[in-house]
């Protein structure tokens, strides 16, 4: 099966791309998602994430308190390795899993770090960027979560460069403050039949 890897900023639109996409029929495997999953009550993240953060890092209803968090993992780098090493181990299960399900036209793999890990590449045909201005991506992210710029700008910087995304793309969707629903509409539906014709 053609295996697409979408990625891009947060705040870049990659959720709304990734569903327009799977509504055209490919199989969309979202690893945030699967991220949510995990960290929700009874989620099987939920007691390791306990055990290595200890209980405050856990909500009344017993999901993981993302903003507490994302407070502690975006200021220091050694508990983001400490929490990665619990989920991303579990978040791969489940993309296996999910991929040897998949029955669409073309696989999608909506990866925020994919870039990063440096372990995707290989295991994808095609990467496709998702790309906007920074100053759109935090005032999206702002709109939507509330998260405090400041947040925001942690986060990215934890992230790959524009730039850098940029350059190992083979494909780029333009999202930028300006982009219009049916322009970014119009972006995706080009892109997703050349994709079927490769599939």
């Amino acid at each position: 099966m053609f295996k697409l890897g979408l990625t891009g900023g947060i705040g870049s639109g990659k959720t709304h791309v990734a569903n327009l996409l799977a509504s055209w029929g490919a199989t969309v495997i979202d690893t945030d998602l699967i991220a949510h999953q995990l960290t929700a009550p009874g989620g099987s993240a939920i007691d390791a994430i306990r055990e290595s953060f200890g209980p405050e890092l856990i909500d009344m209803n017993g999901a993981l308190d993302r903003a507490r968090m994302r407070e502690l993992v975006f200021s220091d780098a050694s508990r983001r390795a400490q929490l990665e090493g619990i989920l991303h181990p579990r978040i791969a299960q489940e993309v296996l899993r999910q991929a040897q399900e998949a029955t669409g036209i073309y696989a999608v793999f909506v990866v925020p770090l994919l870039i990063e890990s440096g372990r995707w590449r290989d295991r994808i045909d095609r990467l496709c960027v998702v790309d906007c201005e920074e100053e759109t991506q935090i005032a999206r992210v702002q709109a939507r979560s509330g998260i405090p710029a400041e947040t925001i700008r942690r986060i990215m910087a934890a992230q790959v460069s524009r730039g850098e995304r940029l350059a190992a793309a083979d494909d780029i969707i333009s999202n930028m403050a300006n982009t219009s629903l049916s322009d970014l509409e119009k972006q995706v539906l080009v892109l997703h039949k050349a994709w079927c014709n490769l599939a």
